[in-house]
């Protein structure tokens, strides 16, 4: 991946470029797709729900056009967004999109392939620290991995100082695919992670294996020590820091409103997966999975099922290839509590409404946009914001 290097100021007009109201049909949904396998699910409503469609007027506007590659998306508290940038930075763009400054001071980052600048943070005590998280690619040993960083903004959000890696997600390896990276803290100040497999058949076999930090959800203190109270603290044979294992491709990590946490995930070819993650679980990968290999041969034998692992909440084939998600919480009212997720190859923002934690529809937003959406936000404002791989900023807000 070539690195982007963005001028310090750039502006863009904001393009209304779409609104969709009452009365347009339905977008396509995942039940007219034919699927790459004939597995069954383990339970009704486990894929290809039926699709819903929003009732509410919405607009949809791109903000900005000049993020080059961006990976993840925060407000700061006056509304200010901090965006990643893959080749090694951090973005501060103002609250309308239009002016984006660049923050100094970060690490090396691995940026080939999936690598690079990540996911960011606030500290929960940011209003009185100025400390933010963030989880980068890092060249380390012979290779590089996933790593999770604290520093503090300067006043002017010009530069970062005081950085201290806080936690690497070790083996080192020499691949640049499947790095996870999502950060979410929860109500107790305490930071999960996710990291990926590193996506080789030599490393997926790390997920199922408890010593190490590679396809798992871990929970750390802001200081990157295991968190109280996680399942393995003291165990043999376990790291102490992971919360959750048997995990691929985790890009997408949230809370809803119960506090419960969601791993949203990449599968193979077919079996992209929602997930309710509980401490101390094992969630299959490597064993188990409704996807194929990408030559087409079956994983495990087909296995889709396996005694001590949990099942997908839910599952796509084919795939969507879901990024980041948030949970809404905004001005639609209609969308309140639903789960929103950035699809690379699906190439659209997806709805999932849930009840008692099953899904029971699914809408495909914004496919007429035709962009790589890598993160979303439920924003501050009560909008929901997007960023896409070919560097825009979108808002979508009531009507």
């Amino acid at each position: 991946m070539n690195k982007i290097l963005l001028p310090l100021f750039l502006v863009s007009a904001t393009i209304i470029v779409s609104c969709q109201g009452k009365g347009k049909p339905s977008e396509p949904s995942a039940t007219q797709e034919k699927a790459n396998t004939n597995y069954e699910p383990a339970f009704e409503g486990q894929t290809r729900v039926a699709a819903v469609k929003t009732s509410t007027p919405y607009n949809v506007e791109v903000l900005n056009k000049n993020l080059g590659k961006p990976w993840g998306i925060i407000n700061l508290p006056d509304g200010r967004f901090l965006i990643t940038e893959k080749s090694g930075f951090i973005n501060v763009v103002s609250a309308d999109g239009k002016e984006i400054s660049k923050i100094e001071g970060f690490p090396k980052v691995d940026s080939k392939g999936q690598g690079g600048m990540l996911d960011v943070a606030l500290d929960p005590d940011f209003a009185t620290n100025n400390m933010i998280f963030f989880s980068f690619s890092e060249p380390f040993g012979d290779g590089n991995l996933t790593s999770v960083a604290k520093g503090k903004l300067s006043t002017d959000m010009k530069m970062i100082s005081d950085v201290k890696v806080i936690f690497r997600a070790t083996p080192s390896y020499d691949g640049d695919k499947h790095y996870g990276s999502r950060l979410v803290f929860d109500k107790d100040g305490n930071l999960f992670v996710s990291t990926g497999e590193r996506s080789d058949k030599q490393t997926r076999v790390y997920a199922q294996k408890t010593d190490n930090y590679l396809g798992k959800i871990l929970k750390i203190t802001k200081d990157g020590k295991p968190a109280p109270g996680n399942p393995f603290v003291g165990k043999d044979g376990y790291k102490p820091e992971i919360y959750a294992f048997g995990i691929r491709s985790p890009q997408g990590l949230a809370l809803d409103e119960k506090g419960q946490l969601w791993d949203i995930e990449m599968g193979p070819r077919g079996g992209d997966e929602i997930n309710l993650i509980q401490a101390g679980k094992n969630y299959g990968w490597g064993d188990v999975t409704y996807g194929i290999e990408y030559s087409g041969e079956k994983i495990n034998n087909g296995t889709t099922q396996k005694e001590g692992t949990e099942q997908p909440v839910y599952y796509w084939d084919p795939v969507v290839s879901p990024s980041g998600v948030t949970f809404y919480t905004g001005n639609i009212d209609e969308w309140k509590n639903n789960l929103f997720i950035a699809c690379l190859s699906g190439q659209h923002i997806n709805r999932i409404v849930m009840k008692d934690n099953k899904v029971v529809g699914e809408e495909r937003l914004l496919l007429d946009q035709k962009e790589r959406f890598r993160d979303v936000l439920n924003g501050k404002d009560g909008n929901l914001y997007g960023i896409t791989d070919s560097g825009k900023l979108y808002k979508i807000s009531k009507k």
